[in-house]
């Protein structure tokens, strides 16, 4: 009889090995699971470790770019503590304590005064004995730019058209930058922190040249009916009075006075800076609170001008030989080394950071104004090097008549602007 032989095990035995099986099948899958997760765990960690060493890298790169310069430069922004509202600001109207003189200006320098061969100057042509006789805070005339010729020679520059010198004489309060030779992109003012009293009531004027305007147009700022490009109403200046384009610069910088006739208040800022506060809460806190008519600010990394001049030729700033003629003049007219130990030091600095200025348009304030100009104009546009002599040369020769001027921390500075680079593609 043939029969199939029977080769399954015993139901017992049968059990123990489907265990066994099982067992084995997991032990195999336990192993490829722990080799699985120690070679993903050695990957893991290798990424990690790159990562985090990525992660340092750039890190330190930023701290030692960004975070050691800003500690070394000032860098660092401070509170500025405004007022919350402009509703809450109130002018003082006790100015009893500033010098009341009076002011007049050179407009005119007839043929006779000049000779044949020499050209008419913005800045006029201001002798020794004059530059001497306008240090003193008395009721005179003085130059200040704006110096026309003789009918030959009617006009010596920045030339303004009819309908903007119109507007301009009609504003009280003006915050005011400029853009010569196309050398910076045009900053707006923070909309969403200026107030609507003062969007309505402060002047925003971007002074700029033909060739500053053709580059804001090509770049999609173009000026509405009014003439304005958001808050900044667009000047243009014609007939630069001086080749060195920073020097002309200094025209609406110092001269606002002159530019704004009717003004009692101008907010200076140069064109690198974007303004992040208020107009009149800053005038409320840096002049009204402070009793000041004059404010600006430290610079953030040197307070003497024998700093500055090695600073200004190391970095070819200027041309040396015209550094030196002007240093040396400040040295033998009285102008000494900063002392911070000097318990009689009338300023925490004698080197500004020039870029932001608030003024009340008072006696003194315009009459450092002019000073300043007027030595910017005879020697380099660097008006660093100038600060100093111009102030402490105004007090010395009126000791009866202190100038207010509160030069307050870069820090301050910093909180209410934002600072940007100039061009590189111009």
């Amino acid at each position: 009889m043939a029969y199939t032989k029977n080769t399954e095990l015993p139901s017992d035995r049968r059990g123990i090995a489907g265990v066994v099986n099982k067992s084995q099948d997991q032990s195999e899958k336990h192993l490829w699971a722990s080799r699985r997760t120690r070679k993903f765990g050695r990957v893991s960690r290798q990424r990690l470790l790159v990562w985090l060493l990525s992660l340092a890298v750039i890190f330190s790169i930023c701290f030692v770019y960004f975070g050691v310069k800003m500690h070394f430069h000032g860098f660092f922004p401070c509170e500025v503590q405004f007022l919350d509202s402009v509703s809450y600001i109130l002018e003082p109207e006790d100015t009893t304590k500033f010098a009341h003189f009076s002011l007049g200006y050179v407009v005119r320098e007839e043929r006779t005064l000049l000779n044949e061969t020499i050209e008419a100057r913005f800045g006029g042509h201001q002798t020794l004995k004059d530059r001497e006789k306008a240090y003193h805070a008395t009721n005179q005339t003085i130059h200040c730019g704006f110096v026309r010729g003789s009918d030959v020679f009617p006009s010596t520059g920045f030339d303004l058209d009819e309908k903007d010198k119109k507007y301009m004489n009609t504003c009280k309060v003006v915050v005011s930058s400029c853009i010569f030779g196309s050398s910076d992109f045009l900053r707006r003012p923070t909309s969403k922190v200026i107030s609507e009293f003062s969007k309505k009531n402060v002047c925003f004027v971007m002074f700029v040249d033909k060739q500053s305007l053709h580059k804001l147009l090509a770049e999609g700022n173009v000026p509405d009916d009014s003439g304005n490009i958001g808050l900044w109403k667009i000047v243009v200046v014609k007939n630069l009075p001086f080749e060195d384009l920073r020097k002309t610069g200094k025209v609406p910088k110092f001269l606002s006075h002159r530019l704004f006739p009717s003004s009692r208040y101008s907010i200076w800022l140069d064109s690198k800076l974007r303004l992040n506060a208020d107009p009149m809460l800053i005038i409320e806190y840096f002049l009204w609170r402070a009793g000041s008519e004059y404010a600006i600010s430290n610079h953030y990394a040197r307070h003497c001008v024998w700093e500055e001049v090695l600073q200004n030729k190391r970095l070819n700033k200027y041309n040396h030989s015209a550094i030196d003629e002007q240093f040396y003049f400040y040295q033998s007219d009285g102008l000494t080394k900063y002392d911070s130990s000097d318990p009689k030091i009338p300023l925490p600095s004698f080197v500004p950071e020039g870029s932001f200025i608030v003024r009340a348009h008072t006696a003194m304030s315009n009459l450092f104004s002019c000073l300043w100009f007027n030595e910017v104009d005879r020697f380099t546009s660097r008006d660093q090097l100038s600060f100093a002599y111009t102030y402490l040369k105004l007090q010395r020769l009126n000791p009866d008549k202190p100038f207010y001027l509160n030069m307050f921390k870069d820090c301050e500075r910093r909180a209410i602007t934002k600072l940007f680079h100039h061009r590189t593609d111009t």
